[in-house]
């Protein structure tokens, strides 16, 4: 893999984001955005704890999905107080995601301002955070919308490894999915690597970026973008969601959601090993041809 690191400012004006980042489609890392909102130090494991602490919520593990996994089926539940007691006693590979915990308690909205100065478009309905253990790991994908997203991580620290969604065939995505067939689960290590490039060369020519995102880091990814997450420490973030502004990247999210995911969840559920070798014959077929350019 081609990797640079994400660019990182402290602050950045309307006009500089967009002409450098927004537009151009490329990430960064904006230190001091959300300093000066209530949350950056109201929001903590106790205070959550506090007050949705009873709420039961859904949990997913370290294993990726197979041909027979249906997309988002969660692997445990426990209340979110239970979950906070598990990761905070060491190394946990359990994570929650889409949790709209302002369902649960609406007065947090207050505790942090849409940054509509930088863009527009932001779906305020559906403000979400994710959380994981130590050693947890959201695997290589890009969100199903296609939309902008500012992610702020108010606890521990988080690894993240970036690629422009035109990698796609170089990350052998699957037909109709947004998952990526390669586990590239701690890539940075090569003791405990599991990223084989014997099985998906075309990994290496793949160009990206990576991150470590500590308290109060906010990383734009441009709608699109893949990327891989793995928590250095029990953490938890929100991420803040735009739709694109062109009609076309709207109507290919609307797509995604309701036209390409409905047609791999009713082959899942009928033929799930032939459209498992179907899709994974495109797959090397679209990696070798990235090979051979």
């Amino acid at each position: 893999m081609q990797l640079s690191p994400v660019e990182v400012v402290n602050t950045i004006s309307p006009e500089d984001f967009k002409q450098h980042y927004y537009h151009p489609m490329r990430p960064v890392v904006i230190r001091d955005l959300a300093r000066q909102w209530p949350a950056y130090e109201k929001w903590t494991w106790s205070y959550f704890k506090q007050r949705v602490g009873q709420q039961r919520v859904a949990l997913y593990n370290n294993v990726k999905s197979d041909a027979y996994t249906p997309i988002n089926t969660a692997d445990d539940y426990k209340t979110f107080g239970e979950y906070i007691d598990m990761i905070s006693q060491g190394p946990a590979g359990w994570r929650i995601f889409l949790f709209n915990i302002f369902e649960h308690a609406p007065e947090l909205v207050k505790d942090f301002t849409w940054p509509d100065h930088l863009m527009k478009g932001f779906v305020k309905k559906y403000p979400m955070l994710f959380t994981g253990g130590a050693s947890s790991i959201t695997h290589m994908h890009f969100d199903i919308d296609l939309s902008h997203i500012l992610h702020t991580q108010f606890a521990g620290r988080k690894r993240v490894l970036l690629f422009p969604h035109e990698e796609q065939h170089k990350l052998y995505r699957k037909p109709f999915e947004v998952l990526s067939m390669a586990d590239f689960s701690n890539y940075y290590d090569p003791t405990r690597s599991k990223l084989d490039f014997d099985k998906f060369p075309a990994v290496r020519q793949a160009r990206g970026y990576e991150v470590v995102l500590e308290h109060g880091d906010t990383l734009f990814m441009p709608g699109g973008y893949w990327h891989h997450m793995e928590y250095l420490d029990s953490g938890f973030a929100m991420s803040l969601r735009a739709l694109q502004p062109s009609l076309s990247g709207k109507l290919n999210g609307v797509w995604n959601l309701f036209g390409m995911r409905t047609i791999d969840t009713l082959m899942k559920k009928t033929a799930p090993k032939p459209w498992y070798e179907y899709k994974k014959g495109k797959i090397m077929r679209a990696a070798a041809r990235e090979l051979s350019a």
